[in-house]
């Protein structure tokens, strides 16, 4: 089944009215970013424009349908901050109002029934495939003599039920595509009601579509081939055709289609990873959707205002996960520190950093360390392994971090040991104080500053790298700060006469 496609006409950018959209994902499986990036582009435009956003779980498939996979999408959409209106519909308790839709259609003559048999049906699908043609059901197949029919009804013979393609062209004026348009000729008569009398896809769909109201249908372009024979159910079932907008498919950095070939795919697998919400709904965002003006770190609220359907792309999205790492950086530098406290807390006791409640014990330390951690970090699980040695008792050093800093041990436990005879003797606790002391040392011993900052980093820390050293002794404090110095000299001590 072909499209013609065609930019000459456009959707009109803003609706007429507040629209309402809806989210139908199937609980099949995990919520994935594609439908994630669905979601937020419905609630952006439905929250732009004053509308209403609504929740379909599209649960008519009973095997693969799961609980599990229903309260994953509830969890994501609810991380994700993507808030719905009205109750949540369930596909699957509609089935009567479906299978009334489907009497109608029979009644007006858009439908009819066909008691081929299945076995009949795949001889001639096996047919056509050996003659290397596709197989086009032939409605004469369904074709009765006069009272046949009532004979089959009365006897309950299963049968499933047909739509009735009309002659002619089915179009509509897509949001992101222009004009696409289908010849009906290349659309056989599809089923809308199977044999055993649960409603196939589309029926369903449009069925509850109109039901629920939605003004906008927005979803992904491999759904573009299912948008003619829906649009031919909406005018047989006499509603008013929705507009669509069908958005780009997300690949692959290598091109293909996104899966799980690429890594994780599923909403939930980065929110155990550290990920802020923010800067996801700001990754999926730009995946497929153009803000203008070459702006890429957004927050909600500027996304809901430079949100339009005009900024939709009709190329396929390409998603970098390097690229989510950043820009999950950018949100940790962007947002207060009350906005990223509350994904701080689980992620430490998940690491096993510390608990939720020693952390608020302290709270006014520990949002100080965060604060001056976050920086460097591009995911809250980053912050978390840095903060390591701020909680520990004692010290681990990195080897790499121990060959370059402190390869000659006297040395660097002469050097150590000074630097903390100097702080000792300070005063003051403070950046100033410190800096001025330790410089002045350093000019004393005729060194460098980084000669005395970088062993002094590796005893602070265990590590060669690390927010600014006077920050790092700021924050652990005069007494666990020369406690690790009298670590570190006792480490290289013993190091050179072992």
């Amino acid at each position: 089944m072909s499209d013609i496609r065609s930019t000459d006409s456009q959707a009109p950018v803003a609706p007429a009215a507040p629209p309402r959209v809806r989210f139908a994902p199937s609980p099949t499986g995990f919520l994935h970013v594609g439908g994630a990036r669905t979601a937020l582009f419905n609630w952006l435009y439905a929250r732009k424009y004053g509308g209403q956003m609504l929740l379909r779980i599209e649960d008519t498939d009973r095997q693969r349908s799961t609980d599990e996979s229903t309260n994953a999408i509830f969890d994501g959409l609810a991380w994700l901050g993507l808030d719905y209106d009205e109750d949540v519909v369930f596909q699957g308790a509609n089935l009567e109002r479906h299978r009334a839709d489907v009497e109608r259609l029979l009644a007006t003559g858009a439908a009819y029934r066909d008691f081929t048999p299945h076995a009949e049906l795949e001889r001639l699908r096996a047919d056509a495939d050996a003659r290397g043609v596709p197989f086009r059901f032939d409605p004469k197949l369904a074709e009765l003599a006069p009272g046949e029919l009532e004979r089959r009804l009365a006897a309950g013979e299963p049968h499933a039920v047909r739509f009735r393609v009309p002659d002619g062209v089915t179009d509509w004026i897509d949001a992101v595509h222009g004009r696409i348009a289908f010849p009906n000729k290349d659309i056989e008569d599809f089923v809308i009601l199977r044999s055993d009398r649960t409603p196939v896809y589309n029926l369903a769909v449009v069925s509850d579509d109109i039901a629920m109201g939605i003004t906008m249908v927005m979803r992904g372009d491999d759904h573009i081939s299912n948008t003619p024979k829906q649009i031919l159910l909406y005018r047989a079932l006499g509603a008013t055709v929705p507009q669509f907008a069908h958005v780009p498919m997300i690949h692959g950095t290598d091109g293909k289609k996104l899966s799980k070939r690429h890594g994780a795919t599923a909403v939930g697998d980065y929110q155990h990873q550290g990920l802020l919400p923010s800067a996801m709904l700001n990754f999926l965002a730009l995946l497929g959707w153009s803000p203008g003006d070459d702006v890429e770190v957004m927050t909600r609220l500027e996304m809901l205002d430079r949100f339009s359907l005009d900024g939709l792309q009709k190329k396929a999205a390409v998603f970098d996960p390097q690229k989510l790492d950043w820009m999950n950086g950018q949100h940790l530098s962007m947002l207060s520190l009350d906005e990223i406290m509350p994904h701080v807390y689980p992620v430490f006791e998940r690491l096993g950093v510390s608990t939720p409640e020693e952390l608020r014990e302290r709270e006014e330390w520990f949002r100080a360390l965060i604060d001056l951690l976050r920086v460097r970090a591009r995911t809250v699980d980053d912050i978390a392994r840095q903060a390591v040695p701020y909680f520990a008792d004692e010290v681990e050093y990195d080897a790499d971090a121990v060959s370059k800093q402190w390869r000659d041990a006297n040395t660097a436990a002469e050097i150590l040991s000074a630097t903390r005879e100097r702080l000792a003797s300070l005063a003051a606790w403070d950046a100033t104080t410190m800096e001025t002391a330790l410089r002045s040392l350093a000019e004393e011993l005729s060194i460098s500053g980084g000669k005395i900052f970088q062993p002094l980093r590796v005893a602070l820390t265990g590590l060669t790298a690390s927010p600014g050293i006077f920050d790092v002794l700021i924050i652990l404090g005069r007494d666990r700060s020369l406690a690790r110095l009298d670590q570190a000299v006792r480490w290289l001590k013993s190091d050179v006469t072992a």
